[in-house]
């Protein structure tokens, strides 16, 4: 009788021992401060997904870091070499507001504002979205 018991209790240890998922690692600035477009884009999406898993677990100071991160990303983005051709004509507006982005998701992120902070990372989505390569 003892056996069946512990059988039944193996699943339940079993199912508690899951890892956390594995983390995309976001690849440090360049030194020259020029770095090639496709890159810059993934990186800003990288950095958008860190900022809205950091709101979601409401941890606040790794948001403002992730907001700050994404702000260098978009003035990377201006100087960034090999822009496709459908992007070259907004590119630099384009990259203008991801920043000012950035910079209100910061202020959101210092003040814990839920609902602006989900806001500004909508919008930051959809601004990334935009910028892709071609595919």
């Amino acid at each position: 009788m003892r056996r069946v018991h512990w059988l039944l209790l193996v699943p339940l240890f079993a199912g508690s021992c899951t890892l956390p998922p594995e983390t995309i690692p976001v690849q440090p600035l360049p030194q020259n401060g020029q770095a090639d477009y496709a890159s810059v884009v993934t990186r800003a999406r990288l950095q958008a997904g860190t900022a809205t898993e950091a709101f979601y677990l409401d941890k606040w100071p790794l948001l403002e870091d992730a907001a700050k991160a994404l702000k260098d990303s978009a003035g990377l983005l201006a100087k960034s070499s090999d822009v496709p051709a459908k992007q070259k004509d907004k590119l630099a507006a384009n990259a203008e507001e991801l920043g000012k982005e950035a910079d209100k998701l910061r202020e959101a992120a210092k003040a814990q504002d839920v609902k602006r902070t989900n806001e500004i990372l909508q919008r930051i989505h959809l601004k990334v979205r935009e910028l892709r390569p071609e595919m």
